[in-house]
C-alpha cells in the first residue's frame, strides 16, 4: 500500500509521475478545480466583506469522495497541482475539503516533469502561498461580479444568453475599435517612383529609391509632382554623393512565454490560441516516446517569464558547441530580464531533455506535437546563440539636384537564423536581403530603367488571434495563460466571427459594445482594466489586501449598475431579411450568425423554426453532372466545394477548384497549398497520373 498521496489536476499526468516516485506513492488526479462558486446564484456576500460561497462543483463528487478516501490512509498527503495563481487556489480548496491544516507544509510544485524536479520539489514541501490564492479570489471574485450583474441587464434590454466579461468585453472592444477604424480610413494617393541603376563596369543592377531635393524628403502624392520630377531627371546624369558602409547585428529574441508562443504558433503553424495550448499541455504532462515511456518534454506552458534556470542555460550552450560550433555562442550567456518581479515565478517555456531534440522525437509524436515541440526547442535554441552580422551599404545617389537613396545588406554570419526566423505578421513585409555593388562618389551610374508606381495608403488591417493577443498583452489587459479562453468565448458567444485568420466583429458584438462603453464605460476601458490587472499583481505579491481590492471597486461599480438598469432602454437588434420564403409559414427568412457561421431561420421562432443553409455560388460547374459547385461550411467553419444536388450527385471538394479538369480523369483541378506556394493537382485521389507520380516519387 502506497504511503504518500501526491494530488496533481490532470490524469494526464499521472503515469509520468508515477513512474519517477515509485510504489510508494499513490499519484491521483483532481482534474482542475474541485470548489467554485455556485452557478445558480452570485455566490458572493457583498455585505460580508465579499466572503465567497464555495461550494464542490457538480459532477465532482466521485473525485472527490475518492481523494479523501486516499488521503485518509496516507501517511503524507503532496498537493501538486499547477505553478500558478489557479493552481495555488485549487490546492488551498483541496487542502479544505481534505481537512488539512494551513500550517503544514504540503505544498510541491515543479516547473517541469522530469525526475528530478520532482524528486525535488517532493523533498522540499512548502506552506500554500495565501498572497497567490488571494490574487485567485479576487480575479475571481472580481470576474464574477461583473458577469453576474452586467449579463441579466444585457438578457433584459438586448437578448437573451448573452454575457459580459470583465476581460473579454474589451476584448471585443478592441476588435469593434478597429473595425471602426477601418470603416472610417479614407485612403491617399501616393507614388514611389525607382532607377534601376548599375555600375558601368558590372551587370548587376540594383534599385535606388526616390527620396527628394537639396537633402529634403518629398512625398509625391500625385501624378503632377511626379511627371515633373521625372521631366527633370529623364536624361540626367546618376552620381554617387556618398556611400556609407557598415555592419548591422541582429540578436536573438527572448524564450517563449506563453502569449509570444501563442503569437508564434499561429503565425507560423496557422494554429488557434486554444489548440496551440492544448498541444503544449499534452507535450508538458508527457508523451508516450518510443523506448523511454512517458516523458514531459517542455517546461509548464503558462509563464509570463523570460527567466531560465542556469542548468538549462549550460545545457544549451553545450548543444550549441556540439552541432553547430563554439562560433555560435554568443561571447556571455545570454539573459533575459522580466519586466516586474511578479513575472518572476516560472521559467520561460523550453525543452526538458537535451537528449531529445525534435528528429529524435517525430516518430513518437503526432505531427501537431511535434511541429510545436520543434517551434519550442528551435526558439529556445536560438534565444542562446550568437547574432546574426549583416554587411551594409547605403547611399546617396544624385540626379539634377534630385536624391535616390539605394540600400542594401548581406548576411555575413548567420548566427541564430541557422536555427530560427520569427514570424511575421499579416500586413507585415517581410525584410529582403539586397546586395548592390560597391559604389565609389563621383562615380556616374548607368540608369537602365526609371519607374513610377501609383499607390494608395491601406487601412489597418483586421486583427488575427496573433494579433490580438499581441495588443492584450502590450495594453496588461488579462493574462496571457487566459487569451485562449477569451478568444473561444467571444466567438461562442457570436460577438466576433473568425473570417479565414481574421477577427471581424459581428453586429450583435457592435452593439453590445456601444451599450458598455455608454453605460459601464470602466468595464471597457482599457486603462482601468489594465490598472486593475496590476493591483492583482499587488496582492499576489503581499501589496494590497483583495478585499480592499474589490471594496474599491464596487463602490464605484454599484452606483454605476443602478443607474444603468434605469438608463438603459430596450435595444433592438436589427434583421438581415432575405429573398427566400419559408415553406412551412410563409415569412420571409433571415438571416442567423450560428456557431458555424452564417444560416437562414424563419423568424416566426419559437413557433416556426424552419432553418437552412445560405447557398453561395462557387462559379464552378460540376464535373459529373454540370450542376452549380456551392460553397459551404464543415464543423470547423471552413469552406469546402460541393455540388448543389448533394447527395445524389456526391461530388464534394475541401481545395478551391482552378476551374480546370484533369486530363487524365476529368476530375476538378484544385489548388494546393505547401508552405507559401499553391499549386494544381487532381482532386481524385484514384487518379493514375497522380498515383503514378506518387510511386515515382516514393521509389
Amino acid at each position: 500500500m502506497a504511503k504518500y498521496l501526491v494530488i496533481v489536476e490532470s490524469p494526464g499526468k499521472l503515469k509520468t509521475i508515477g513512474k519517477f516516485l515509485g510504489k510508494d506513492y499513490k499519484v491521483a488526479a483532481s482534474i482542475g478545480h474541485i470548489r467554485d462558486l455556485p452557478k445558480s446564484k452570485l455566490g458572493i456576500d457583498l455585505e460580508n466583506n465579499f466572503e465567497p460561497q464555495y461550494i464542490p462543483i457538480r459532477g465532482k463528487g466521485d473525485v472527490i469522495k475518492n481523494l479523501k478516501k486516499e488521503a485518509k490512509i496516507a501517511t503524507k498527503v503532496f498537493l501538486a497541482t499547477d505553478p500558478d495563481r489557479e493552481g495555488e487556489a485549487i490546492s488551498w480548496h483541496l487542502a479544505a475539503l481534505l481537512g488539512i491544516e494551513p500550517e503544514k507544509g504540503v505544498r510541491i510544485s515543479f516547473n517541469e516533469i522530469t525526475q528530478k524536479a520532482v524528486k525535488e520539489a517532493v523533498s522540499k514541501p512548502r506552506l500554500i502561498d495565501i498572497d497567490l490564492v488571494d490574487a485567485q479570489q479576487g480575479r475571481r471574485i472580481l470576474d464574477r461580479i461583473v458577469g453576474y450583474k452586467i449579463s441579466p441587464i444585457l438578457w433584459k434590454k438586448v437578448k437573451k444568453g448573452l454575457s459580459a466579461g470583465r476581460v473579454q468585453s474589451v476584448a471585443v472592444r478592441i476588435i469593434t475599435d478597429r473595425e471602426n477604424e477601418i470603416n472610417a480610413f479614407e485612403s491617399e494617393e501616393f507614388w514611389n517612383m525607382i532607377a534601376k541603376l548599375k555600375k558601368s563596369t558590372d551587370s548587376k543592377v540594383f534599385d535606388a529609391r526616390f527620396h527628394g531635393k537639396d537633402n529634403k524628403k518629398i512625398e509625391l502624392t500625385n501624378k503632377v509632382q511626379v511627371d515633373e520630377v521625372y521631366k527633370a531627371i529623364e536624361n540626367a546624369p546618376f552620381i554617387v554623393k556618398s556611400v556609407k558602409i557598415g555592419e548591422k547585428r541582429r540578436h536573438p529574441s527572448a524564450p517563449f512565454i506563453t502569449s509570444t508562443f501563442q503569437q508564434e504558433a499561429a503565425r507560423k503553424l496557422g494554429l488557434s490560441t486554444k489548440n496551440s495550448m492544448s498541444i503544449a499541455q499534452r507535450l508538458y504532462e508527457g508523451v508516450e516516446i518510443k523506448g523511454q515511456g512517458n516523458l514531459g518534454l517542455i517546461t509548464y506552458m503558462r509563464t509570463d517569464s523570460v527567466r531560465i534556470s542556469d542548468d538549462a542555460r549550460e545545457a544549451a550552450r553545450n548543444y550549441i558547441i556540439d552541432h553547430y560550433g563554439s562560433e555560435f555562442l554568443p561571447p556571455t550567456p545570454r539573459v533575459y530580464k522580466n519586466r516586474n518581479a511578479s513575472q518572476d515565478a516560472h521559467e520561460a517555456i523550453r525543452p526538458t531533455y537535451w537528449d531529445m531534440p525534435p528528429e529524435a522525437v517525430k516518430g513518437s509524436l503526432p505531427n501537431d506535437q511535434y511541429k510545436v515541440y520543434k517551434l519550442i526547442w528551435d526558439k529556445f535554441l536560438a534565444s542562446q546563440m550568437a547574432s546574426a552580422v549583416y554587411d551594409t551599404v547605403q547611399s546617396d545617389i544624385d540626379a539634377n539636384g534630385y536624391t535616390f537613396k539605394a540600400s542594401g545588406s548581406k548576411v555575413k554570419f548567420p548566427g541564430y537564423l541557422n536555427v530560427y526566423q520569427e514570424g511575421k505578421d499579416e500586413g507585415t513585409e517581410e525584410e529582403k536581403e539586397m546586395v548592390i555593388p560597391i559604389l565609389e562618389v563621383g562615380e556616374e551610374l548607368v540608369k537602365k530603367e526609371l519607374t513610377t508606381e501609383q499607390k494608395f495608403t491601406q487601412p489597418p488591417l483586421h486583427y488575427t488571434e496573433a494579433t490580438l493577443v499581441k495588443v492584450l498583452e502590450e495594453k496588461g489587459i488579462g493574462r496571457p495563460s487566459t487569451y485562449a479562453a477569451t478568444i473561444s468565448t467571444i466567438i461562442a458567444r457570436n460577438y466576433v466571427v473568425k473570417d479565414k485568420k481574421f477577427l471581424i466583429p459581428t453586429e450583435l458584438g457592435t452593439i453590445v459594445t456601444d451599450l458598455l462603453k455608454e453605460h459601464f464605460n470602466d468595464i471597457v476601458d482599457i486603462d482601468f482594466t489594465a490598472n486593475m490587472e496590476s493591483n492583482l499583481d499587488k496582492v499576489e505579491e503581499g501589496n494590497l489586501n483583495w478585499r480592499v481590492l474589490m471594496k474599491e471597486f464596487y463602490d464605484r461599480f454599484s452606483v454605476v449598475l443602478e443607474k444603468a438598469e434605469t438608463e438603459i432602454g430596450n435595444v433592438e437588434i436589427p434583421q438581415e431579411v432575405s429573398d427566400v420564403i419559408c415553406e412551412k409559414c410563409g415569412r420571409n427568412l433571415v438571416v442567423k450568425q450560428g456557431k458555424f457561421g452564417k444560416f437562414l431561420a424563419c423568424p416566426g421562432f419559437p413557433e416556426c423554426r424552419n432553418t437552412k443553409p445560405i447557398i453561395v455560388d462557387s462559379g464552378f460547374t460540376c464535373p459529373k453532372c454540370q450542376s452549380k459547385m456551392i460553397i459551404r461550411k464543415d464543423k470547423r467553419g471552413r469552406d469546402y466545394y460541393t455540388c448543389e444536388k448533394g447527395k445524389e450527385c456526391g461530388t464534394t471538394v475541401f481545395d478551391k477548384p482552378t476551374g480546370e479538369l484533369c486530363s487524365t480523369c476529368n476530375s476538378l483541378m484544385v489548388w494546393k497549398t505547401f508552405g507559401k506556394n499553391s499549386f494544381p493537382q487532381c482532386s481524385n485521389r484514384e487518379c493514375p497520373a497522380k498515383k503514378e507520380k506518387n510511386t515515382k516519387i516514393n521509389n
